[in-house]
Parts: structure tokens; sequence; C-alpha cells
């Protein structure tokens, strides 16, 4: 059995030159977590491995990570290792982690993800799936907004329905008070939230990815019953890039007492699921669905849903098909509000919800990110 032991993360900055955690590496960004991690009382000789996800794993994101952060931390003796996923990377590193510990190859362990969008930009890592036509071609790969579009299409999602959603996330967002959260470079707060977001605001906001002809061509060539592809997606309803990471304490029992950390959320069972690479985005949800069948649950036994942002209309398929309303879906806004951190987003996920769960005094929570290529993971948790 795997409990969450511990959970830091720093604030979420813009994924621009103009942010403000630019001038931090992203190697630097997680040393800061497990430097806080051990001023908390975590005991890093008893760790016994660092598993971290990173979407663009290129130059400063490059060379296994997790390791140089071990190193640079003064944590010599533990070892590190990253892994991607996509957009789900942080989560999964915490679900692979729990499997190892529940299985009995690690007892304490800490989990997470980190992404420097604003210094190593998305698709720099040159990889086929994004940068090679004829890959492109074989796949029928779209570009994640366009994906977007696509799943509105199909469902029916109205631009005043997308923006009514942008508007609420927005508001959730200004209202919420992070409680794990440590400061970086003056930063302590999310910078991507927008606070005088407005009905208005949003309305006059272009469309934001009915600039890729040929992408609409791959995208109602796998599905021709969209008929044509409406781009009601604009920068207010889809994920802002961002700069973060965060890290999860794991472990056993044994370990827990043996570290002297209290279990705060026992961790009942994780899921991945896979779809179709061009309606992409349904993975996510795909893999809620099969976490919560997984455990004997239903979703009306879920008091707390953390479901990344992968664009809004995604976000009101969740809601109508698991009648998640706004008191237990993000209810302290998510990434369109917040931003996406790609390898940290997951692991954001899942502490976010251990913190609403106490703060609710809930008993059973969710955490879920859609990826790239059709790629889904979910965490269910159990407070304790």
């Amino acid at each position: 059995m795997t409990y969450v032991l511990d959970y830091l993360r720093t604030p979420r900055g813009k994924g621009s030159k103009r942010g403000a955690l630019h001038g931090v590496s992203p190697v630097d960004l997680v040393v800061t977590l497990q430097k806080a991690l051990a001023e908390r009382g975590l005991t890093p000789a008893l760790v016994e491995d660092v598993i971290i996800g990173t979407a663009s794993q290129v130059n400063e994101q490059g060379a296994n990570l997790a390791r140089t952060a071990t190193l640079l931390a003064d944590w010599g003796d533990v070892p590190g290792g990253t892994l991607n996923r996509f957009c789900a990377s942080g989560i999964d590193a915490v679900a692979q982690t729990s499997a190892r510990i529940t299985a009995g190859d690690l007892g304490l362990a800490v989990a997470g993800g980190v992404e420097s969008t604003s210094r190593v930009p998305m698709f720099s890592d040159g990889g086929p799936l994004f940068c090679d036509p004829e890959t492109i071609a074989r796949i029928g790969s779209v570009h994640m907004g366009i994906a977007a579009d696509l799943n509105a299409t199909l469902e029916g999602w109205t631009r005043d329905q997308l923006d009514a959603y942008g508007l609420e996330t927005q508001q959730k967002a200004a209202k919420s008070t992070p409680t794990s959260l440590v400061p970086v470079a003056g930063l302590d707060h999310d910078e991507l939230v927008r606070p005088d977001t407005t009905p208005e605001s949003l309305a006059g906001l272009e469309p934001a990815f009915a600039t890729f002809p040929d992408q609409d061509e791959i995208a109602l060539a796998a599905h021709p019953e969209a008929g044509e592809l409406n781009h009601v997606h604009t920068v207010g309803t889809s994920p802002a890039l961002a700069d973060a990471a965060a890290l999860l304490v794991l472990g056993d029992d044994q370990a827990a007492e043996r570290a002297g950390l209290r279990p705060r959320a026992r961790i009942v069972a994780t899921a991945t699921a896979a779809t179709d690479p061009v309606i992409m985005l349904t993975a996510g949800q795909m893999a809620v669905e099969k976490v919560i069948a997984r455990a004997g649950l239903r979703p009306s036994d879920i008091d707390v849903f953390e479901f990344a942002e992968a664009f809004a209309a995604l976000c009101l398929r969740f809601r109508r098909d698991l009648d998640a309303g706004p008191d237990r879906l993000n209810p302290n806004g998510g990434t369109i509000a917040k931003g996406h951190a790609f390898g940290a987003t997951g692991a954001i996920m899942v502490g976010d919800c251990v913190d609403e769960l106490e703060r609710r005094d809930a008993r059973y929570g969710v955490a879920a990110v859609s990826g790239a290529a059709g790629l889904g993971v979910a965490v269910l948790l159990e407070r304790v």
C-alpha cells in the first residue's frame, strides 16, 4: 500500500521570457523543492529513488534531470530517473512509483515533475510525432488545439459555453489560496491567473487554432462526421504555457514510520488509457472512468476531481458524463487559469487533490491528465 506523505510545488510562472521563473533553470526548480522537503523533516538518506516526469527531455531538461537534481541537492547517494508520457508525465511518475512501492520494490521515494516551457519550448526535442512530416502523415497526428476544436465540434459545444467555463475557472483560481507552495525567485503565487477576466473580455478573443488548414484536413479525414471544424477555443479557454515543478513524497507505512512522516492519503488505484490520436484529449476521462471502476466505486463516490484543463470542451464533457459539478471539478481553478507546465501538471493535480480532500475533510479524490497522442493517466486517492 502506498501513501502520500508530503507534497510541495513551485508557483506556476508565465511560460515566456517575461515570466517570473524564466531565470530559474528546470533542474533548480526541482532542487529548490528537494531542499524544502528536507527542511520540512524529510531525511534524504531514507529516499530510495527520485522519479521526475518531463515532457521535453532535451537541452536543460535532458541527460536525466532527476539524477542531476539529486546531486545538486546533495542527495548524492539517491538514484534518479526521468520519464516521458507527454502532459501526463508528472502524474505517471507518481503512478509508476506508487506501483513499485506497493510491489515492495521501494519503501520511500520522491516522485513528481518539472517543465520550463519558457526555457525549453514545446516541440524543441524535434520528436517525429510533431516534427516529421512522414510520421505525421502516417499517424494523422494533429496539434492539441485542433483536437480540442474537433471535440467541441463533435459534442456541439458553443463558443458561449466554452467562454463560460473559462470565466468560471478564472474566478475559482482568483479566490483560491494554495497551501503547499514554495516561493521561487520572489514569486509566491500562480502568475497566469487573470482575476479581471470578464465575459466581455473572453468574447473579444479570436479563435486560437483557425490558421492551420492542413491540420483541419487531417482531423476531418479521421472524423468526417464532424462536417466542418468549428474553431471555438481561444487563449481564454485553452491552457496557458507555464514553468513549474512539483514533488510528492511517497511510501509504505513502515517507511513512513521510519521517516517520521504522517500518511496523508492512500493511493487506491491508478490507470492509464489510450485513444485515437486525433480525437486525443478524451483519454484522461477514459483513465478516470477506468480507475473508478477498478476501485469498485462510482463517480458519485468521488468528492474531488482534479482534471487537467486540456481545453474547455473536454471539461464540459467530463462534467456532463461524470455529473461533476463546479463544486467537485477543479474547485480551485485549473490549468486554463493557472497554467500548464507539461511535466509538472500531473504531479500538481495529485498534490492539490490531497490538499483539497484535507480542506474538505472528504474521502475520495481523483487526479487525471490527458496527453498528446491520445494518452491519459489517472490516480485515485483516499484521505487518511
